[in-house]
């Protein structure tokens, strides 16, 4: 269908405009119905409903920072150098491995 817009009043167009953006809306309408039966279709063959699919899970609220962290007290002193301190967490220090696979106690090295 050819429309010979050169030939068209400015009414005669700006009524076409309107004819046409009707059209677009329903035809927008009956595609978008036509996604949506696709797609809760697709959902129950996976025993869904397309609202179980849409509707987002509650989340957990994030954590928020309770401020600086601090240092933990020093539990062990090195007896070499009491400047090397460890809190017993995490991994060991060397000299703390050393230490103990030379013989002596952990509890000995408690400051």
């Amino acid at each position: 269908m050819k429309v010979d817009l050169k030939g068209m009043s400015r009414k005669e167009l700006e009524k076409l405009q309107k004819d046409v953006e009707k059209a677009l809306s329903k035809v927008s309408q009956k595609e978008l119905k036509l996604a949506r039966d696709a797609a809760a279709k697709a959902a129950a063959k996976h025993g869904f409903s397309l609202d179980d699919i849409t509707t987002a899970p509650a989340r957990k609220p994030r954590k928020v920072a309770k401020g600086p962290k601090t240092k933990a007290a020093p539990k062990y002193a090195n007896p070499a150098d009491a400047t090397q301190t460890w809190t017993g967490k995490g991994r060991q220090p060397v000299w703390f491995k050393e230490t103990v696979a030379a013989g002596k106690a952990p509890e000995s090295m408690e400051i």
